[in-house]
């Protein structure tokens, strides 16, 4: 597979022994499609979905080298032989496509999120020094036990190059074990693993060590690391740099995979999966001051999500390949795409972090709000033609419209979409005019694009009654009509400026100067976006006082944690005032009355002159009930069936057009 656009980022690579034929990597990643720490069906044909797509090599997620390797009650275990099996049918689905498969040895040291059963486990480190981020103390591990660990980095790794994987990759970035040994701010030992920079190091040569003799010169060892953790006590960049120069000139290792970040801190581990307010591949500066330094090649991540950027990087000598994992789950064919020079059909990750890396923090398998087949290929892995062709009527432009539409023309059915407004996209359009949101408004252009090449007819400015339904002929009618900002019963006096926040982020020039209160439901971007975008001055050129007053424990409640970590530093940053536990009771021309949800007193916000509703939203559902009355056959997708987030609608707009 070759790709004139992209010369770099398609000519092979290798990679010790391997040779992969791109320079497209899947990096380890959770997917919560793991059974009592074995591979399942469900992670084969994800996995499998990429390799199809061309993927130059997947790293399969981590694997447990030891029993207290356990973070979470969903992840792979390679402790005993029982997990080469799993292994085994992994490779039989992946390799086949061309696609080179490692896998990640992993230990978490103090970096324990959960157990099986839900009570809290022992956590074991180089010396008890406590995390930030999950509160976890741990205990400082024996020097028996170290070796125990060591023995059990080469034991997994030996099960899984029997699994047929063709090389693995031990896991010291993000402040895990290996990590925790390298870094003098957690690792207080005065022993033969600790008080020195070449003791500190010794934990993760033994690991490389063993591991090399484990799986032989045949199979790829690479090493994953954080060269910044971004944490004022987390391993110093410098440190992190000298190991990887360690292992370099002992010849422990074939590669290094760059990135940044810690789980230990909530501020560091938003680099993990880093969303759409950081730049796009902003890490390959410190990929390629790494890769001047040694001879191996440099693997890097960091919101790569579109082969421009990753050729960019390439071409530049920045790194040797480039991870681009959520790029994958939000486009599996992205590197055939971009190889045959079809860039204009590519899903570019919006790094929402929804469906990703949100599942997996609340332990459901991993999706993508744009591509709901991610996670579900058992199901939708395939489309499956119509048996009879049908004549599809599709009533709104939204996300689930759209999603709809795309489908059901994919699958041979005659489809056309009408939309009330001069656009489709929805709610979508709203969202991409807030603070650092931008990006957003890429899901609607990306579904727009397959609606175009599934050749659905659109028409806007098409408002469709019950009887233009009944005249239009149709075999079949989706309503996708989508919801409308909900106005809850408050107590009104006098003349105070009430506005809902889609009126707010349409005309914010119609929002008075002054001190305002933002009334946030929710807990989600819209009150957080809302309460930016007016305390920057939108529509006046000048700053407001704002007061964003949320019914949950705090602002952006229900967001994944690294997108509300950005949103509460903005918050921060920008001096905007959070009432947390209070529900909107009443206002009047300068006060707004709350209510304490937990105690029931009022709060009250005085000198205000306006009041911004961002309270959720109420289905427009007429349509769908006319019909209902008529008898007319219909189903009904989205916001229209019950307001909830562009996750849903897309979902279920894909639902809809594969059962017709």
């Amino acid at each position: 597979m070759t790709g004139p656009t992209f010369p770099h980022l398609f000519s092979p690579l290798g990679i010790g022994p391997v040779t992969i034929a791109n320079r497209i990597v899947s990096s380890g990643h959770d997917t919560v499609m793991v059974d009592a720490g074995r591979v399942t069906d469900q992670l084969v044909a994800y996995h499998e979905a990429r390799a199809k797509g061309g993927v130059g090599l997947i790293v399969v997620q981590v694997s447990g080298v030891h029993e207290s390797a356990r973070y979470t009650s969903h992840v792979l275990m390679a402790v005993d032989d029982s997990c080469i099996e799993g292994y085994q049918r992994l490779a039989a689905g992946v390799k086949p496509h061309g696609t080179a498969l490692f896998g990640q040895l992993f230990h978490p040291g103090r970096e324990v999120m959960e157990s099986t059963d839900g009570s809290m486990p022992v956590a074991l480190a180089p010396s008890a020094v406590p995390n930030e981020r999950f509160r976890v103390m741990p205990r400082a591990l024996s020097t028996a036990e170290i070796g125990e660990i060591v023995a059990g980095y080469a034991a997994a790794a030996r099960r899984l190059v029997a699994g047929g994987l063709d090389g693995v990759e031990v896991v010291a970035s993000h402040g895990y074990l290996p990590s925790q040994f390298l870094n003098p701010h957690v690792n207080r030992r005065q022993d033969g693993y600790g008080g020195s920079d070449e003791r500190r190091r010794r934990f993760l040569v033994e690991v490389l060590e063993a591991v090399r003799d484990a799986i032989g010169a045949e199979h790829a060892l690479g090493v994953r690391i954080s060269l910044d953790e971004r944490d004022p006590a987390g391993l110093p960049a410098e440190d992190a740099s000298a190991a990887v120069l360690t292992l370099d000139r002992r010849g422990l290792c074939d590669y290094v995979s760059v990135t940044t970040g810690t789980s230990a801190t909530l501020a560091g581990s938003d680099h993990i999966a880093p969303e759409m307010s950081l730049p796009n591949g902003y890490v390959a500066s410190a990929a390629a001051r790494l890769k001047e330094a040694i001879g191996l090649p440099v693997m890097v991540a960091g919101r790569i999500n579109q082969p421009q950027e990753a050729e960019r990087i390439l071409a530049a000598g920045e790194a040797d390949a480039c991870v681009m994992t959520r790029a994958l789950i939000c486009d599996p064919e992205l590197p055939a795409r971009a190889a045959a020079g079809r860039t204009e059909d590519i899903r570019a990750c919006i790094a929402c972090n929804q469906a990703c890396i949100g599942h997996f923090h609340a332990g459901f398998p991993i999706s993508c709000i744009q591509h709901p087949e991610t996670g579900r290929e058992l199901r939708f892995g395939e489309r499956r033609p119509a048996r009879v062709s049908r004549r599809v009527l599709v009533i709104g432009g939204g996300p689930a419209g759209m999603k709809a539409a795309a489908v059901a023309a994919e699958r041979g059915h005659e489809v056309h979409l009408v939309e009330a407004s001069g656009r489709v996209g929805g709610q979508v359009l709203l969202a991409q005019r807030l603070p650092g949101r931008d990006e957003f408004g890429g899901a609607a252009d990306n579904l727009l694009r397959e609606l175009e090449r599934a050749g659905a007819k659109v028409s806007l400015r098409s408002p469709m009654s019950a009887d233009d339904v009944l005249d239009s002929g149709a075999d079949a009618v989706v309503v996708a009509t989508g919801a409308l900002p909900y106005r809850p019963a408050i107590e009104v006096m006098g003349a105070p400026s009430v506005v809902d926040a889609w009126e707010a982020i349409t005309e914010p020039a119609a929002v008075p100067g002054g001190h305002l209160v933002v009334a946030d439901w929710r807990g989600d971007w819209v009150g957080i976006g809302v309460a930016r975008l007016l305390a920057a001055g939108a529509g006046l050129g000048a700053r407001r006082k704002v007061t964003l007053a949320t019914i949950g424990y705090g602002a952006g409640e229900g967001l994944q944690q690294y997108v509300r970590d950005q949103l509460l530093g903005a918050l921060w940053r920008e001096r905007i005032d959070v009432l947390p536990l209070v529900r909107l009771y009443g206002a009047d021309e300068d006060t707004v009355y709350l209510q304490h949800v937990l105690t029931d007193e009022p709060v009250l916000v005085e000198g205000v002159a306006g009041l911004v509703l961002a309270c959720g939203h109420e289905p427009r559902n007429e349509l769908a009930t006319t019909l209902e009355a008529h008898g007319t056959p219909f189903v009904a997708v989205g916001d229209c069936l019950a307001p909830r987030s562009v996750e849903e609608a897309v979902l279920e707009g894909l639902v809809a057009a594969s059962r017709l």
